[in-house]
């Protein structure tokens, strides 16, 4: 049970509203289904997630206990790019997640790679995420990288950290974008009122960097190179946003009415440079641009 109480400045809030700014990591319709539900009370009665809140209140949140989710091994199709004893380099479809979650059992990257590496996975990411180095969102498809094992994982993590490890991206971005280079050095954080989301500001944020160029200007969007400095979540998603030109497909932080043809955003990690755990010789991986992808580069070329 968590107890929060209500401060001045909060006076008239609705209660969906002013729990999401209280609970990190929960987002507003999970802290609507936990009022839904009676899980959370005032005084002992049980509310409606419009109830408007009033300074001196204290609100009951029982939370409850998280899914255990069991991890393990499927038979499914991997697009391998590159493997030896240390790692190994997936091509990820659009629509996979990378590992398992309440509401994501099965059917992800990690299901897929146990089922390829058997025990030959790093433990460092714990059992519902072995092997997994970084990770790519569910709806963006490209190059991922995992471990073999401890000591690789490690080595991998180290140049993640000192941004020696390369991540280039390519994506549609709705507009004109003018510049034909640029850099956004904006800092990351959990958005203040939707907490599923993140956006560029200054409260609890961490340092974001992505460099872009220009590919090609096409009717109504325009095609980028992205770079990743650094690797916090939905960055480039983000920061495109940030400069006026979401993402195409982008329902989160761009365009609410989705892209007739496209499942989420047109973004596409597409090359990976790093120094071999083993060998410490360097390692550039990259892979072609998606049949979506290339669909959509004909369309806008063509309108």
């Amino acid at each position: 049970m968590k107890l929060t109480r209500v401060e001045a400045f909060a006076e008239g809030e609705r209660l969906d509203v002013f729990l999401a700014t209280r609970l990190p990591g929960m987002s507003r319709s999970a802290i609507q289904r936990l009022i839904d539900e009676g899980l959370v009370t005032l005084n002992g009665q049980t509310l409606k997630k419009n109830h408007r809140v009033s300074e001196g209140e204290t609100y009951e949140v029982f939370l409850t206990e998280p899914e255990a989710v069991e991890t393990v091994a499927e038979d499914i199709s991997l697009e391998v790019l590159y493997e030896d004893e240390d790692l190994i380099v997936v091509n990820k479809p659009k629509g996979m997640v990378v590992h398992p979650a309440p509401g994501h059992s099965g059917g992800t990257l990690v299901n897929a790679l146990l089922h390829h590496c058997g025990e030959n996975l790093s433990t460092i990411g714990g059992e519902d995420r072995p092997g997994i180095v970084h990770r790519i969102d569910k709806d963006t498809s490209g190059l991922i990288l995992a471990a073999k094992n401890d000591r690789a994982h490690k080595a991998l993590a180290a140049q993640l950290k000192d941004r020696s490890l390369s991540r280039v991206y390519e994506a549609l971005v709705i507009g004109n974008v003018k510049t034909d280079a640029g850099t956004v050095d904006a800092p990351i954080g959990r958005h203040p009122i939707e907490r599923k989301k993140m956006a560029v500001t200054a409260n609890s944020s961490r340092n974001a960097v992505t460099h872009y160029e220009v590919i090609a200007r096409l009717r109504g969007v325009t095609h980028l190179r992205c770079r990743l400095e650094t690797g916090r979540t939905h960055q480039i998603r983000v920061h495109m946003a940030s400069l006026g030109h979401p993402v195409l497909g982008d329902t989160v932080y761009g365009r609410r009415k989705p892209v007739p043809g496209l499942d989420g955003q047109c973004l596409h990690a597409k090359e990976l440079s790093f120094t071999h755990p083993g060998t410490g010789e360097k390692v550039t991986v990259s892979c072609e641009l998606p049949a979506y992808f290339v669909k959509l580069l004909g369309k806008y070329a063509a309108e």
